[in-house]
């Protein structure tokens, strides 16, 4: 049996204001005639289909539109898809019915009974063969949440009033469990020998997250999960959540296959894959990256950030091939400040005038100046008495060593006026 893992679509993104439709229809497009000549059996998708939780109706339709034609096309084809932390459990799972009878089983939600007991059934996905018979069992879990995992208690220590566990050590603990309580029910079924495969969307011990495109699952810092959370004979796991393709603990079974185009600039270097897995019986066999077509291209320039001269100069002698518009290049450009430069935007738009690319960021990067002179903190008593003003002066110094010029302080007591058009930066404030 062949399955494909695939996650972190983020359908509806934008790259800094720009629409990014038409990558996202190059990659649906390439998918699908992927399915078809590596004669996959399965289609797992690990969660953040969406960017969000409201996705516009355009890029709902570009999923369905997916779903249809990649069932069409392979006949046999099983999809599983479940939901990620960008995702909204309930709207994915809504045409849930109608997708099952077109061979696609969506689980975004952890579901109880009446009993308060987690309904494990739900999370349980036969994945068939060719020939119709049941070759393997996904255990199909989305992004948990505190209120979705089992309440884990621990015997109180003197002092506590009952066993509770900390709180994000009762979050992972109960993860954990839903996982190894997943798998157990798996197991039960699998009377045949068929492989177990998980899949969940979360972020595990020692997975390198990429800068500026992930949200964080939990804030403080400990939501990494330990590989030790899969059973032993768990055959596969396809994982979603961090955008960079990498093992987990260096077990080759254990994969998060990446994000299928560089969702920001921090992922220019990245080798963006889908992967193809097969089964040997209860175990996975060989494991192989399918790289994706990069549509449209993200350029820094310069690779590092440099002074704002030798900038422009590389951005003037910048020569890039004729495209349709919706296939220029993405532009981020670095430049090393020494103070403030009011004209930058304005110098850089100059220099790329009449070239075939968009500007998206612009990022600038500042010597670190530091003053003669560090003053004390101040009291709360004393940031009472601060005005606007008095915080822009201070801020001005500490960013860049000097007192802020008289026609910037004009300009940000312009921006202090109420709709009177009288000075009050308390009112203001």
């Amino acid at each position: 049996m062949r399955l494909l893992h695939t996650s972190d679509w983020h359908l509806g993104q934008t790259l800094h204001n720009f629409d990014r439709t038409y990558e996202h229809q190059r990659f649906l497009d390439w998918l699908l005639d992927t399915l078809v000549e590596q004669q996959i059996d399965a289609l797992l998708i690990a969660g953040d289909v969406f960017d969000n939780a409201n996705p516009s109706a355009a890029s709902q339709r570009q999923l369905y539109r997916f779903l249809q034609q990649a069932r069409a096309r392979a006949p046999q084809l099983d999809i599983v898809v479940i939901a990620g932390n960008h995702d909204s459990a309930g709207r994915l799972e809504a045409p849930g019915p109608l997708l099952e009878a077109h061979g696609t089983r969506v689980v975004g939600n952890v579901v109880r009974g009446p009993d308060g007991e987690i309904d494990l059934e739900r999370l349980l996905v036969p994945l068939t063969g060719k020939d119709g018979t049941v070759r393997a069992w996904c255990v199909a879990v989305p992004f948990l949440r505190p209120g979705d995992v089992p309440r884990i208690v621990r015997e109180a220590v003197d002092g506590e009033e009952d066993g509770q566990a900390d709180a994000f050590d009762a979050y992972l603990a109960g993860i954990a469990l839903l996982y190894r309580q997943a798998h157990a029910l798996a197991k039960e079924r699998a009377t045949n020998g068929e492989a177990i495969v998980a899949m969940g969307h979360c972020h595990m011990v020692g997975g390198d997250a990429s800068p500026d495109s992930e949200r964080r699952i939990v804030i403080g810092g400990t939501e990494a999960l330990p590989a030790s959370m899969f059973d032993a004979d768990t055959a596969y796991a396809a994982l979603g959540h961090l955008h960079l393709a990498q093992r987990v603990g260096k077990q080759e079974h254990l994969r998060y296959s990446g994000s299928p185009l560089p969702l920001s600039f921090s992922e220019v270097g990245y080798r963006h894959q889908v992967l193809r897995i097969d089964l040997d019986g209860a175990r996975a066999g060989a494991i192989e990256p399918l790289f994706v077509p990069r549509a449209v291209e993200l350029l820094r320039v310069p690779a590092k950030p440099a002074p704002l001269k030798e900038v422009i100069a590389e951005l003037v002698g910048l020569d890039l091939p004729d495209a349709p518009p919706h296939a220029w290049p993405y532009l981020e450009v670095r430049v090393l400040l020494d103070g403030p430069e009011p004209g930058l935007r304005a110098q850089v738009e100059a220099a790329l005038e009449g070239k075939p690319v968009r500007l998206a960021k612009i990022e600038p990067t500042r010597r670190v100046v530091t003053s003669a002179g560090i003053e004390p903190a101040l009291s709360l008593d004393q940031l009472a008495q601060l005005q606007p003003d008095d915080i822009f002066r201070r801020l001005w110094q500490q960013r860049f060593g000097e007192d802020a010029p008289d026609d910037q302080l004009a300009a940000f007591a312009e921006l202090l006026l109420p709709e009177d058009g009288k000075a009050d930066g308390k009112e203001a404030a």
